[in-house]
């Protein structure tokens, strides 16, 4: 997608036209799982629908597998995969007949038996739609995009409303088609699926991609590396004013408290913070490295 704008209002009027993307631009590659992040209704939605020929962008360039989507017939269809964010199912008809149907539409479908089972589907394949929890629908549609074989697949949201073990068991699957060289676009609201599945991460705010890159890129890799730490008693000011400048108070001074040191990441930054605590004769508990997250990134891009 190049430089992609889309504005929505009043058909044959000017008036109420409200631009909703912004110059988005971003590449998804297969062979990747590329992740739209954002808060509600910064266009991640929107974005999707242009990628995948649903919307039509008022302005720049979209190619999906070097085809307009907007414009492609059949032949590109079937080499896409998508997933709704409300599942798009219909109502009157049970998964399994609805996996059989989508399945005809496809020269190498992927067998409807297996991939209920790698879905694990048996137990409500056969259930009236209806009866059929959030997860559970969840997993319907999901199979629903992936049972035509596609070289492309877009996810909504793939693991909204499941499970612990459901979401591990789609986390597995997707990993397993971006081995298989499958390109995956995904929104999703969970900030640690996103970082476990991530090749590329673009978040979103305002309709506008605001940061882009790799998990790594965006969280600063070892140069942000942190080390957590709990202090058993309150500290004097004389304690404080001797402590490294990367010292920083999380939980407040107090007993207990736990306090962090940012940028440790050599030996000497270790042995900076280790003399400090001689220097006060304190021994800290739950001594830890952590790593900056793609959330601490989420939210600084939201606060701004």
């Amino acid at each position: 997608m190049r430089d992609v704008r889309y504005a929505v209002g009043a058909a044959g009027s000017g008036s109420g036209v409200r631009e909703i993307l912004h110059g988005v631009d971003l590449t998804a590659r297969c062979g990747e799982v590329t992740v739209l992040l954002g808060p509600n209704g910064a266009g991640k939605t929107t974005t999707l629908g242009c990628a995948q020929g649903l919307l039509r962008p008022s302005h720049g360039t979209v190619r999906l597998l070097d085809e307009h989507p907007y414009r492609a017939g059949a032949g590109l269809r079937a080499r896409v995969g998508v997933m709704l964010q409300d599942g798009g199912l219909p109502q009157s008809v049970r998964p399994r007949t609805l996996l059989h149907h989508v399945a005809r539409l496809h020269r190498n479908p992927w067998p409807v038996d297996d991939l209920v089972a790698r879905l694990e589907m048996d137990s409500f394949v056969d259930t009236a739609p209806r009866r059929l929890s959030g997860g559970q629908r969840q997993r319907v549609a999901l199979a629903a995009s992936l049972v035509g074989r596609p070289e492309a697949v877009f996810l909504d949201e793939p693991s909204a409303g499941l499970d612990p073990q459901s979401r591990r068991m789609v986390f597995e699957l997707i990993e397993e088609l971006r081995r298989r060289g499958l390109g995956i676009v995904l929104t999703t609201h969970l900030l640690e699926e996103a970082q476990r599945l991530a090749d590329v991460v673009h978040i979103l705010k305002d309709g506008r991609v605001v940061r882009s890159g790799t998990v790594a890129e965006l969280t600063g890799g070892d140069h942000e590396r942190r080390l957590s730490f709990v202090l058993p008693r309150t500290l004097t000011a004389e304690e404080l004013s001797a402590a490294p400048a990367t010292l920083d108070r999380r939980d407040g001074n107090r007993p207990g408290a736990r306090w962090t040191a940012r940028g440790v990441s050599t030996p000497a930054d270790l042995s900076a913070l280790t003399t400090w605590w001689e220097h006060i004769d304190m021994m800290p508990g739950e001594v830890s490295f952590e790593s900056r997250s793609l959330e601490d990134v989420f939210w600084e891009v939201s606060a701004s």
